[in-house]
């Protein structure tokens, strides 16, 4: 598949400074040799500044261990790499041969009892190991490279939540010969595993949906099926942030592109699934969208997923033959979905300019669900069909495929033709046109035969553009703004959303959106004979949960139920909110680190911490994370939200300040039984003890008395602009204040446990 790559002098820039950046990095005592590599007959050792990586020649057994000797990823039992052409079982290499070294790269050759050769190459860097297999003759193939068994293990996106399997963060007994699952459910794919207590993680970058992934007690391995080759198998080594620097910077190689968000995503959202379920027109999303404001949420996205199109096809066809009330009603059907390109439906939106200017003039972006399925018959689809832009048969013809919505079969783009891609981003164009800002790509139930990575072409194509994208299809990259979960509703359970979202998190999608506030089934009346004060709880606890992720959205009005769920519900709004600067500046981080600052799981930021490990499973229900340096949410939530009251909340060491009530902890702790009421989500205060918020259009530092001394960057919301902050805090009851920008001393005050300053986007800060 051909992916989106740097220019190619610029990429040769890369590579001979990331090679001579390796000669610097592996030196060899003994021999001299500039790259550290040395061959003592039945093994290969090469020692780099980081790690060492031997390879034993029988069997191409391989193992990283650090520079002190201690094991990262110890040696497989059997075989480091399994081959097997198409129809025959892998075998296990046989023998292996240093063919060629050069600076950062080895090129080995290897080869099976059964007489299937392949060249192996080794691309070394300071916290990777790029590995590609490559058999001597043409055809497809098995390839697996693997190594002994380690763990924990988390990562894997959906997989890890959705659908086979279960639920369950941590990667146990994790096998998938076949990886490809149900992409109705599982359309976050990703089979990047990270392993934060070895400091080791591993990627096959691999689109087919016949990967393998191996993760037990005894071997972790990855690879795939009828492929031609194995180019790209990474491993990577370091602490978490070191080795998610490195795991971006190979996926921007890989063509996997990771795009800096925008952050109007960060705020608080609203979908007309979730609040009006099909009953969208004019005149219901409006007032429901006013009722929000005019109750003081602080609304700054929308949705309207769908029911946009045309209900009714007009009193003619295209040849100017009357509609009967039979042919119409079926007009009307090839209109659905994607096939509507800038058409709307004259009595539901007889003026979608006007309709979608009043939600800029009152603040919110504008957005609407969009495919890539095409109806046969729709007014698109034979420009389509004629000029080859979708998916073909062995044939050469363009092949119908079953998706969820629409319900009939219909045609999906080629995201492999640069030209197709080119012609749906100008039928976007169409919506853009009346002042649609963005799309919730939503195509789902699509075939698993496809690659995983079906969507990501069109959705880099239209955020290159400058197009708000919610992403719910997406391999390895980030080619969206946010990262919303499949739906997540009422009758499912709820143990699913911090689980899917942590998971999330680990594998490289920080955005994380928990899927709108209520789920689809309180507006369409489906959980009618449930308790109401159930579905009141599952509202509220949900609102708190939602609000401490990246990004929160409301559907189904709380004042639905009476006027406390309602306040509680604006709470939460309210408090996402306020930390919505905070937020996005750590969205910025994660887009320029690779490291998920958005929704950081406590692994990645305590890898030592025996303790931070098997706490957010569905038995403690310890789920917790970090937003940036300086908070730790702790929600209340599972399949237990309508009974539970307390939680076991653990505090990682150091100096923790609850973010409501002023109390001060110290870590290493478990609260035990701490008091969780319905009117309330746990956020503590600790690290740098910085934070950023807003509060009627002022942008506010916010210190809490934690660390003496600290450096902390804030980025703002045009996420561009940084902020510098040095602490150096002597005393805090003669606490000082000096915006090095411009030399002047800072009013501050204390507000609510923290001393509170006005701050200006892109300036210094001194606090003395």
């Amino acid at each position: 598949m051909k992916k989106y790559r740097q220019p190619f002098l610029l990429r040769q820039i890369i590579s001979f400074c990331g090679l001579m950046g390796f000669l610097f990095l592996l030196t060899d005592c003994e021999s001299g040799s500039a790259t550290g590599v040395q061959d003592r007959g039945e093994t290969i050792l090469v020692n780099a500044a980081n790690y060492s990586l031997e390879i034993q020649k029988a069997g191409f057994r391989f193992q990283f261990t650090q520079t002190d000797g201690q094991v990262i990823a110890p040696f497989h039992p059997v075989s480091g790499l399994l081959l097997g052409q198409e129809g025959t079982s892998a075998q296990a290499v046989y023998s292996t041969r240093l063919a060629k070294e050069e600076a950062g790269q080895l090129t080995l050759e290897v080869e099976t009892k059964d007489g299937v050769k392949a060249t192996v190459l080794l691309h070394l860097q300071a916290h990777s190991v790029k590995l590609g297999i490559t058999p001597e003759m043409a055809g497809k193939y098995t390839l697996i490279a693997q190594t002994g068994g380690l763990g924990p293990a988390y990562g894997m996106a959906d997989h890890a939540a959705v659908g086979e399997g279960g639920l369950d963060l941590m990667l146990k007994a994790f096998v998938r010969d076949t990886l490809g699952g149900d992409n109705g459910r599982q359309r976050m794919m990703s089979n990047f595993v990270i392993f934060p207590q070895h400091g080791f993680a591993t990627v096959n970058m691999e689109t087919s949906s016949q990967k393998l992934v191996r993760i037990t007690a005894e071997e972790q391995a990855q690879g795939a099926h009828g492929v031609r080759d194995l180019p790209a198998m990474y491993y990577f080594l370091g602490n978490p942030k070191e080795i998610y620097q490195s795991y971006l910077e190979a996926r921007n190689e890989e063509g996997y592109l990771v795009y800096k968000p925008k952050p109007e995503w960060f705020g608080v959202g609203w979908e007309a699934f979730g609040a009006l379920a099909w009953k969208t027109n004019n005149e219901s999303v409006t007032d429901n969208i006013n009722q929000y404001l005019d109750y003081g949420y602080p609304l700054t996205w929308m949705v309207v997923g769908s029911g946009f199109w045309p209900r009714g096809a007009g009193e003619f066809d295209a040849h100017g033959t009357p509609y009967t009330s039979e042919t119409k009603s079926e007009a009307a059907k090839k209109l659905q979905a994607t096939t509507s390109f800038g058409m709307w439906d004259k009595d539901l939106y007889p003026n979608p300019k006007d309709f979608i200017d009043y939600f800029h003039r009152r603040g919110l972006i504008f957005t609407i669900g969009l495919r890539i399925g095409f109806i046969p018959g729709g007014p698109f689809t034979p420009e389509g069909v004629e000029k080859g832009y979708f998916l073909q048969d062995d044939e050469g013809v363009a092949a119908l495929q079953k998706v969820g919505f629409p319900r009939v079969p219909v045609y999906l783009l080629d995201s492999n033709k640069p030209e197709a891609v080119n012609w749906y981003v100008s039928l976007c164009q169409k919506w853009r046109d009346y002042g649609v800002d963005g799309f919730k790509e939503d195509l789902f139930h699509w075939p698993v035969h496809l690659q995983d990575d079906l969507i990501d072409p069109i959705n880099r194509a239209l955020m290159e553009d400058g197009v708000y994208i919610m992403g719910r299809n997406n391999y390895l990259g980030s080619p969206a703004d946010i990262h919303r979960f499949d739906d997540f509703n009422y009758n499912q359970s709820q143990d699913r959303g911090p689980i899917n979202g942590l998971a999330y998190a680990f594998s490289g999608f920080p955005y994380v959106y928990p899927d709108i506030i209520g789920g689809t089934g309180l507006a369409t009346g489906r959980f009618g004979e449930e308790s109401k004060e159930k579905l009141r709880i599952y509202l509220v606890r949900y609102a708190q949960y939602a609000s401490l992720n990246p990004a929160m959205a409301f559907g189904f009005g709380p004042w639905n139920f009476d006027e406390e769920t309602n306040q509680l519900c604006l709470a939460a709004a309210q408090r996402h909110h306020r930390l919505q600067p905070h937020i996005y500046s750590n969205a910025v981080k994660a887009y320029h680190s690779g490291f998920p600052h958005t929704m950081t799981p406590l692994p990645l930021a305590y890898p030592n911490d025996p303790n931070v490990y098997g706490l957010a499973d569905t038995t403690r229900r310890a789920y917790q994370w970090l937003i940036g340096e300086s908070l730790l949410a702790a929600p209340l939530y599972g399949d237990d939200y309508d009974t539970a009251t307390t939680r076991d909340i653990y505090l990682p060491a150091g100096k923790w300040i609850d973010y409501d009530n002023g109390q001060q902890y110290e870590g290493p702790q478990t609260l035990t039984d701490f008091a969780i009421p319905i009117d309330r989500t746990p956020l503590f205060v600790g690290g740098t003890g910085f934070v950023l918020e807003q509060e009627e259009d002022k942008l506010l530092g916010r210190l809490y008395p934690l660390n003496e001394q600290a450096d902390v960057d804030c980025w703002h919301m045009d996420g561009e602009t940084k902020s510098e902050i040095h602490m150096d805090v002597k005393d805090w009851n003669e606490l000082t204040i000096v915006d090095e920008s411009d030399g002047e001393e800072v009013p501050y005050k204390l507000v609510r446990h923290a001393y509170q300053f006005e701050l200006v986007a892109g300036h210094k800060y001194s606090i003395q």
